[in-house]
């Protein structure tokens, strides 16, 4: 039986060290090959053939996040609401909407990108727009959202719902009060998992946002997001130096999202 927990122990820790190293090699690699190339001109306001500018990927990027997560978190967290706090536990409407997010959550990113460029880009006449991008993506991450908002309400103690019950408290207010400030962190993991998969899309939104250089000017307009940036540097073979130091920005934008998104979380738990 020692001897079994210490095989055990050294497992674990082996496999601890690998994810670790394979990280931190990862993160070695970008760096070193994207630090050097970073230059002013990568942050023209304009994206011209010259300069190769990411800033106007850059602030796509960030506008399809906020779109995206608008669009996304209200129907996700509010979903998960209604199963956890309102439908009957056990019912098969319940197993069915587990089972289909389940499934909508290992379908290929390159079918939402068909998909949306059907509904939204053509059937709607939305065009190649952040908002078709947004709507595209806000249903890739919606399973996510759904699931991780689930498991963090089921989470909380019955303890804390019939404290404020018994305290005169309404279902309604005891949910917004109560259940959802205690599950926080685990939503804010949920949202930390959109963030990421939304920031690193590619496939669904070049049939959807579009490849256009420029700034969108509005959520009807077209625009590139950094992870198509990248991947056009990247496809033409010309400018492999700008699309590493793209990468660096692009790994720097997702920690700070996360972060930020993280701190936030820890502000509204404190805060409650």
């Amino acid at each position: 039986m020692r001897y079994r927990r210490l095989l055990q122990k050294t497992g674990v820790l082996l496999s601890a060290v690998l994810v670790f190293s394979v990280l931190l090699a990862l993160l070695a690699y970008i760096l070193i090959r994207g630090i050097p190339h970073l230059r002013p001109s990568l942050f023209a306001w304009n994206y011209t053939t010259e300069n190769l500018s990411l800033l106007p990927a850059l602030v796509n990027t960030v506008q399809m996040v906020l779109l995206t997560l608008l669009i996304a978190v209200p129907c996700g967290v509010g979903g998960a609401v209604y199963l956890v706090e309102y439908a009957p536990r056990g019912s098969r409407l319940v197993k069915l909407i587990r089972t289909t997010a389940e499934t909508l959550s290992g379908i290929p990113s390159i079918v939402y990108g068909l998909f949306g460029y059907l509904m939204f880009v053509l059937a709607c006449r939305m065009g190649n727009s952040l908002l078709s991008g947004a709507l595209t993506l806000a249903i890739m991450v919606l399973p996510t959202l759904l699931r991780t908002t689930e498991e963090a309400l089921m989470a909380v103690p019955d303890s804390f719902r019939e404290g404020s019950f018994g305290l005169g408290a309404g279902k309604l207010r005891t949910v917004f009060r109560i259940v959802l400030p205690a599950a926080m962190p685990g939503i804010s993991s949920g949202i930390v998992l959109a963030i990421g998969r939304i920031v690193g899309e590619t496939a669904a939104l070049i049939y959807t946002a579009g490849t256009v250089t420029g700034h969108a000017q509005g959520i009807m307009d077209s625009g590139r997001t950094l992870a198509i940036h990248l991947y056009c540097l990247l496809n033409e073979g010309l400018y492999m130096d700008e699309a590493y130091a793209t990468a660096v920005v692009l790994l720097v934008l997702v920690i700070g999202i996360n972060a930020l998104s993280n701190a936030l979380a820890k502000y509204l738990v404190k805060g409650r």
